[in-house]
Parts: structure tokens; sequence; C-alpha cells
């Protein structure tokens, strides 16, 4: 388990956990069964097996894409469906664009070359949609490196995320399952804590 994950409290992990369980029973893909009677028992343990799960009080994630991205569980449900959707790069550069900016002065040139060449460069692996202007910006401020360098890159990905995957998500039946009902956050430790952010990389892996 990873070191974000050990200073959560043991509610707080419970509820990772099944959350884990239940994004990854929502995106098993159904087994082809002959037998209907088999089926139809399969049918009853699966919905068996969600009602007895822990559900996320999603609500708060409806009023806004910046409510969803600054809750743990809610980004992490989020990611899964933007791997549902083969779009899963967008998060993971707005994370890694957010882990760039809580590094160390003399850490941030090499990590800056690597994040552009993974994910803004031209052709790089895991591109992301920005806009010529924008990734030649993002090209220059490699120079300076700072806090500020992938400030207007990441901007417009989460623009991009907010204005299009957001909204499918919210009509996903991903989304729709995990907010069934609600589950007390206070539960979880985490009611309160605005800096959220710090917890997400390991989550993520986490509920992987």
């Amino acid at each position: 388990m990873c070191k974000g994950l050990a200073a959560l409290p043991a509610t707080c992990l419970k509820s990772a956990k099944d959350i884990k369980h239940k994004i990854g029973f929502l995106l098993q893909k159904p087994e082809p069964v002959q037998d209907q009677k088999l089926a139809k028992e399969k049918e009853k343990e699966k919905a068996t097996s969600v009602k007895s799960i822990a559900p996320v009080d999603a609500e708060k994630w409806k009023t806004s894409f910046n409510s969803l991205m600054k809750n743990v569980v809610g980004r992490t449900a989020f990611a899964a469906f933007l791997k549902l959707e083969f779009s899963q790069e967008n998060i993971e550069f707005w994370e890694a664009c957010e882990d760039f900016k809580k590094l160390p002065a003399k850490q941030m040139e090499a990590k800056a070359k690597q994040i552009f060449q993974l994910y803004v460069d031209v052709d790089s692996s895991k591109e992301v949609n920005l806009d010529s202007a924008t990734r030649e910006e993002t090209r220059r401020n490699l120079g300076k490196c700072d806090v500020t360098c992938f400030d207007e890159a990441q901007n417009k990905i989460f623009t991009l995320m907010e204005n299009d995957s957001y909204r499918r998500f919210l009509r996903s039946k991903l989304f729709l399952d995990l907010c069934q009902s609600p589950m007390d956050e206070k539960q979880c430790g985490l009611e309160g804590k605005g800096n959220l952010p710090e917890f997400s990389s390991c989550l993520l892996s986490h509920c992987a």
C-alpha cells in the first residue's frame, strides 16, 4: 500500500476499497452464458453485490467539474470513465502538472522535459489535444521552468474535460450507478479537507 493511503483513517481506506470493487464491477464485460437460468442467477448475484457496497455521495460532483476534481473518489471514478473513452491521458496530464508544482526547484527542469515529451510534444506517446500556439508557448516555458510552466496547457485540458468528457460522465451508467444512494463522507475523514489532490495519484493506482 502506498504511503498516502497509510495516512488515511481506516474508515476512509474501507470506502476507497469499496469504490475500487464497485468501479471494477461496473467496468466488467459480461461473459456469454448459454444457460438462461445461470444467467439470471448471475444477474441476481451482481445486483446483490452492488447493493452491499457502500455507495458514493456523488451529488456534489454534479454541481461543478471543479467539485468533482477536488474529490479523491470522484476523480478516481472520472479517471475510470476516461479510460473507457480511451482519453485517460487528459487527467494523467492534469495530475502530472499538479505534482510538478510541488517539486523542489532543482528537480523541475528534468521533470518538465519529461512531461512535455510524454504529453505535449507532437506525436508523443500520450499526446493531449492542444492547439499549436499553446504547445509552442509551453515549449518556450521549458526555458524558465517554474511552477507556471504548464499553466496554460493544463487550463486548456481542464476546460476540454469540463466541456466534453465531464458532461458525458454525468450521463454515464458508471456515474448513475455510483450515485444510487449517498455515503456519509464524514466517515471517511475527508470532510472539509480542501487539499485532496495529494491523495489522488495514490488512490488511482489503488483503485486500478
